[in-house]
């Protein structure tokens, strides 16, 4: 059984998190994206995106879809654990 490290950080756990740990790249690329787009469509400022740390190949590929991305205004690596990756998103823009 896989266990998930838990994060004491309130400011990281009140955000959307999405855990890509033992994810293949292409498919990562995937849960990223909808991921991302689920989120802006609900009104979300911040998601954190947890890469892990490893050879750094998913967080390679988690930046590269995150610069792809139209929802997202920048992102950065979370000061406190760099196997983290927070995304700013842009704001909604609602249709009349």
């Amino acid at each position: 059984m896989k266990m998930k490290k838990v994060i004491n950080d309130p400011f990281i756990n009140i955000l959307p998190q999405i855990d890509l740990h033992g994810e293949k790249a292409d498919i990562t690329r995937v849960l990223v994206s909808n991921f991302i787009d689920e989120n802006y469509r609900l009104g979300k400022e911040k998601v954190v995106v947890i890469h892990g740390k490893g050879k750094g190949i998913l967080k390679e590929v988690v930046h590269e879809t995150l610069k792809e991305n139209k929802h997202v205004s920048k992102f950065y690596i979370y000061g406190q654990n760099d196997g983290i990756t927070i995304a700013v998103l842009k704001p909604l823009v609602k249709k009349l």
